[in-house]
C-alpha cells in the first residue's frame, strides 16, 4: 500500500521537500554573500575610459542571485509553494543514493591519493590508527577498478563481462585522451612503470 507520496508502507520519509527548499535558499544566499563581499573588495563600479572594474559582472550576478534565494527562502518559509511540504526523500531511496555516493568519494580518492587525519581511538593506553593512506593510482587503474567493483555489486554483471569493460574502457579513455586529444590527465604507478 501506497501513501500520496508513493511511499510504501514500510518506507520513513527522510527529508520533506520544504526543509530542502529552505537548506537550498540559504546556500545560495551563502554563497552569493560571500560572491558580494568579494566583488566588493575588487570594485565593482563602472571606471571611466576603461570599462568595467573586476568584480562588476560577479557583484551584479551574485546580487541577482542573493534576489532569487531571498524569494525562494521567503516561499518555503511562509508555505506559498503548493505542495511544498511534500515528501523529497525517503529512507529507502538515500540508501540508494549513498550506495552510488561511497564509491564515487572513493574512486576520486584513488586516482589523487589522500592522508587522513590520525584518529585516537579511547582505550586503555589510548591507540593510534593512523594515518590512513589511500594510494594514488591515477585516473585509468582508479576507473578500472570502479567500473569492475561497480558492474559487480550494482549491476550485478558476470564476473568475465565486468573484467572486460573494466579492463577495455580505461584502455580506450587514455588513447582517447592522452594520444588523440593530447591532454594529460593524473597517472599513477602503474603508468609510470610502463613509461607514460
Amino acid at each position: 500500500m501506497q501513501d500520496d507520496n508513493g511511499l510504501s508502507a514500510r518506507e520513513s520519509a527522510l527529508v520533506s521537500t520544504r526543509t530542502m527548499d529552505i537548506v537550498v535558499a540559504l546556500l545560495f544566499l551563502l554563497a552569493s554573500g560571500i560572491v558580494l563581499y568579494d566583488a566588493n573588495r575588487l570594485g565593482f563600479n563602472w571606471l571611466e575610459g576603461e570599462g568595467p572594474a573586476s568584480g562588476y559582472f560577479p557583484f551584479y550576478v551574485a546580487l541577482v542571485m542573493a534576489g532569487a534565494s531571498v524569494v525562494n527562502l521567503l516561499r518555503a518559509v511562509f508555505r506559498l509553494e503548493p505542495g511544498g511540504d511534500g515528501i523529497f526523500v525517503s529512507g529507502r531511496a538515500f540508501g540508494r543514493v549513498l550506495a552510488v555516493l561511497a564509491p564515487v568519494i572513493l574512486y576520486t580518492a584513488l586516482i589523487g591519493g589522500v592522508t587522513l587525519v590520525p584518529v585516537e581511538v579511547a582505550s586503555i593506553g589510548g591507540i593510534s590508527l593512523g594515518p590512513i593512506e589511500i594510494p594514488r593510482l591515477g585516473i585509468y587503474v582508479a576507473s578500472a577498478i570502479f567500473i569492475f567493483a561497480f558492474m559487480l555489486v550494482i549491476g550485478r554483471e558476470k564476473l568475465l563481462k565486468a573484467f572486460g569493460v573494466a579492463t577495455v574502457t580505461p584502455i580506450a579513455l587514455f588513447l582517447m585522451f592522452e594520444k588523440w586529444f593530447l591532454v594529460p590527465l593524473p597517472k599513477g604507478p602503474l603508468e609510470a612503470w610502463l613509461g607514460y
